[in-house]
């Protein structure tokens, strides 16, 4: 039987009760060890490193010139020119030679003449004379004793993460080892009779119910990222026995286990009473979406973590939880990710009663930084890929409306962040194709596409938080495509309309139309489901006027109110039986193997506001679709596109 969570806690009452207990278990930083200087890049010191040796250990020359000893300088000018005798009163030294004995300043060699004259040596031998026109310095360009490091002097402190810099630091003050902490190790076990390890589909695809297992290597690359070291157990089917088992072994050579997957409360969710059973269990869910219900407690002393099985949960409350456990074993603060002020692109709704964290994208327009999010699913891998930070709502707040500045921790760089054109509109494929060729030809550049529709696209250009807009809106009186509603919609804007491609859209169906559909009357049929796009997008508003056309009330079409973003996600549902068909372009249906039957011929234009079309960013993606032929030629072998007037200028307003 299934279970229900009655024992969340709150976020920070679950960190609190965690963190509690480890200090009630003594369970501080992790011992030491020795390792050589040259390979300690990134770990933590143990203890603090002292100079054994001054560097440099000698006064050495900092110039290639003539050691000299000032004081005979004391008369040169330029009216009078000083005379130091080379081998006895001046000595050539390149850098870094020793200084001579006695000599304590160094006369660059483009600041002197050699002379070379008759001395008071042995008759008729020539000597040679440097002339100098101005005096000296004590120990000019000369490196002293302990000039750049004395000895005993503190190198580096406990507890600070090694850096190259402070690698030659150690070396040049005479240190081969280092003390450093013990890098804690995380084994990662992972759980399910449904999963398979990546190397058994080699050759083959999964076969229902089979799932490819990608958690484990997710959570042992964010331990590493973190200076653990991770320990991969192999994958445990969902027996009660066989996950203690592994629990037992990997507490015994851990110092952190993190079993993925079931934490939950399913008929086969054995993480909670294997960690009851062999130990104790301090933390039974969490008010937090995603990652609910996760699971922390002891075994032999060991932190044990149950961690969910969908990939977003997954992700956070590692970063949540496990991150901060591995900086206090390493000795260190947990490193925050940056944040910034951000303005919401659209409203987002919220459950009363826990801190929901949003993934979003994240581009700066008109000098404001602009955050729309994005998959909002525990299982949405991507919505992870794709996002550029985190929105934190909090328990009590139900709802972020449009327009709300919001705290963003960014899980990429700011800076790449500021080189980033923001598309928010209509989904289309090509634009995965442009962002591609963006990155591949300008490294230093980004395109970040939000899919909210051509509708939300227009509306996302009037309120300013977008670079261009994706659009293909029918306007039903006319039949032109995009125009009207810009006229209507944006009159106050000045806009100028791009075409991109023009591309086929019609019904979805598997492979050999087991279902015989032939066009939108039969979505009214009893035994035909249907997947629709969402509002506000052309697609929706292209199948709209087909049925009205048609006298079909909407909700007489089942599967009408399900929603889909995006033009691979309708053919997706049709592939796996999701539905029987869904209105989407051409290309999607090549790709996955789909049948299609054309209804519609339509313009996918670029909506770009005047005062971008200078930029950067927009003239690079203006000389890509117009001038690029790879980029052309990719988007042709996708399928239903046509690129006649690709870059044209369609309409400037």
């Amino acid at each position: 039987m299934k279970q229900v969570f009655l024992d969340s806690l709150s976020l920070e009452e679950a960190i609190k009760v965690l963190f509690d207990n480890l200090d009630a278990r003594g369970l501080q930083h992790l011992s030491s060890e020795i390792i050589n200087v040259t390979e300690s890049l990134g770990w933590i010191t143990a203890e603090p490193v002292f100079a054994r040796y001054s560097s440099p250990f000698y006064h050495s020359a900092a110039m290639d010139g003539y050691a000299v000893r000032f004081a005979d300088t004391f008369t040169a000018s330029e009216t009078s020119p000083c005379m130091l005798k080379i081998g006895y009163d001046a000595v050539y030294v390149d850098t870094g030679d020793p200084m001579p004995e006695g000599f304590n300043a160094v006369i660059m060699i483009e600041d002197v003449n050699i002379i070379t004259g008759q001395g008071s040596g042995v008759k008729g031998q020539e000597e040679e004379y440097i002339e100098i026109y101005q005096p000296a310095t004590p120990y000019q360009h000369v490196r002293t004793i302990g000039e750049d490091i004395v000895a005993t002097e503190l190198i580096i402190p406990e507890n600070h993460k090694i850096r190259p810099i402070d690698i030659g630091a150690m070396l040049a003050s005479g240190h081969l080892e280092v003390s450093v902490r013990r890098r804690p190790k995380v084994a990662v076990i992972p759980t399910g009779t449904e999963i398979i390890e990546p190397e058994t589909v080699k050759d083959r695809l999964p076969q229902p119910p089979e799932i490819i297992e990608y958690n484990s290597a997710v959570l042992s690359g964010l331990a590493v990222e973190l200076g653990a070291e991770a320990i991969r157990f192999s994958i445990v089917k969902d027996d009660l026995q066989e996950i203690k088992n592994a629990i037992i072994e990997a507490s015994k050579i851990s110092d952190i286990v993190l079993i993925n997957a079931g934490s939950g409360r399913g008929s086969e969710d054995y993480t909670l009473a294997a960690i009851e059973e062999l130990g104790e269990v301090i933390v039974n869910g969490v008010s937090i979406k995603p990652g609910k219900p996760l699971i922390a407690g002891f075994v032999n002393s060991k932190p044990v973590f149950g961690i969910p099985g969908y990939p977003v949960s997954a992700y956070l409350t590692f970063q949540l939880f496990v991150k901060p456990v591995i900086a206090r074993f390493l000795g260190i603060t947990a490193e925050e990710n940056e944040k910034i002020k951000a303005t919401v692109s659209r409203q987002i709704a919220s459950p009363m009663g826990v801190d929901e964290f949003i993934r979003v994208k994240v581009g700066v327009v008109n000098d404001r930084y602009i955050a729309t999010p994005v998959g909002r699913g525990a299982g949405l891998l991507m919505s992870l890929v794709k996002a550029d930070g985190i929105v934190r709502i909090p328990a009590r707040t139900e709802a972020l409306s449009a327009g709300t500045e919001v705290d963003v921790e960014l899980i990429r760089k700011k800076n790449e962040i500021k080189k980033t054109a923001v598309c928010i509109g209509s989904h289309d494929n090509t634009l995965d194709i442009l962002a591609n060729t963006i990155k591949k030809n300008y490294p230093e550049f980004s395109l970040s596409s939000a899919h909210v529709g051509s509708m939300g696209g227009l509306m996302a250009l009037k309120r300013g938080e977008a670079h261009f807009a994706g659009t293909h809106l029918l306007d039903e009186q006319s039949g032109e495509y995009n125009i009207p509603f810009i006229k209507r919609l944006l009159s106050d804007k000045k806009i100028v309309l791009v075409n991109l491609v023009y591309r086929r859209q019609g019904l979805l169906v598997k492979k050999g139309n087991p279902k015989n559909i032939k066009g939108f009357e039969d979505l009214i049929r009893d035994d035909v489901i249907f997947i629709n796009r969402q509002g506000g997008s052309g697609t929706r508003l292209l199948l709209d006027k087909y049925l009205k056309e048609l006298g079909i009330n909407p909700y007489m079409v089942k599967g009408y109110d399900r929603e889909e973003y995006t033009h691979m996600a309708v053919a997706s549902a049709v592939l796996t039986g999701l539905a029987d068909t869904g209105l989407a372009v051409y290309s999607s249906a090549k790709a996955l193997g789909l049948d299609f039957i054309p209804v519609a011929n339509e313009r996918y234009d670029l909506a770009i506001p005047a005062e971008f079309m200078d930029t950067e960013m927009v003239q690079i993606i203006l000389e890509i679709i117009r001038n690029n032929e790879e980029f052309r030629q990719t988007v042709e072998s996708l399928g239903g596109y046509d690129i006649r007037d690709m870059g044209k200028v369609i309409y400037r307003s």
